[in-house]
């Protein structure tokens, strides 16, 4: 499914000498599966964390307490604090994070299922988008994983 995109990213990662981190919460592992679909992956990738809870995105990421209880777990905030806190505790060149409402309960007027945010943090700085998607819990996800891989591919030109 996102076999051809995962081998440009990581022929783009291959070329530079670079590695990416992945930091996971309603994704739960699917990115990283996807990265691992491809053999060779283990040249640049080799770290990811599922940092569903919010005590997992601070203790694993370092998430800062007053990101989440300010802005929230899916937030543009601290999905950029995931990114970044994946890209140093991997002593990674990339970071991507994805946080969001999977559904099918969890949604309020502000953030209605299907929410998500994805960032990538990389050399040259963060970047993050918040998407809106539609479906079920499984197709949010799977929407997730698409994004996330673009924005990546995006951000390496690939």
């Amino acid at each position: 499914m996102h076999i051809d995109e995962v081998v440009r990213i990581g022929d783009a990662l291959r070329a530079r000498k670079q590695t990416v981190a992945l930091a996971e919460s309603c994704t739960g592992g699917l990115i990283a599966a996807a990265l691992t679909d491809v053999a060779g992956s283990s040249d640049w990738f080799g770290w990811g964390f599922v940092s569903y809870a919010n005590a997992a995105k601070q203790a694993m990421l370092g998430v800062r307490a007053e990101t989440l209880a300010t802005f929230g777990a899916v937030s543009r905030e601290t999905v950029l604090e995931m990114a970044e806190g994946a890209r140093r505790v991997a002593s990674a060149d990339w970071g991507v994070a994805v946080s969001g409402i999977a559904g099918p309960g969890g949604g309020s007027a502000g953030k209605p299922v299907g929410t998500v945010w994805i960032a990538v943090a990389g050399p040259d700085g963060g970047q993050a988008c918040c998407r809106l998607f539609t479906g079920d819990r499984k197709a949010v996800r799977a929407q997730t994983v698409s994004a996330a891989l673009a924005l990546l591919a995006a951000r390496l030109a690939v």
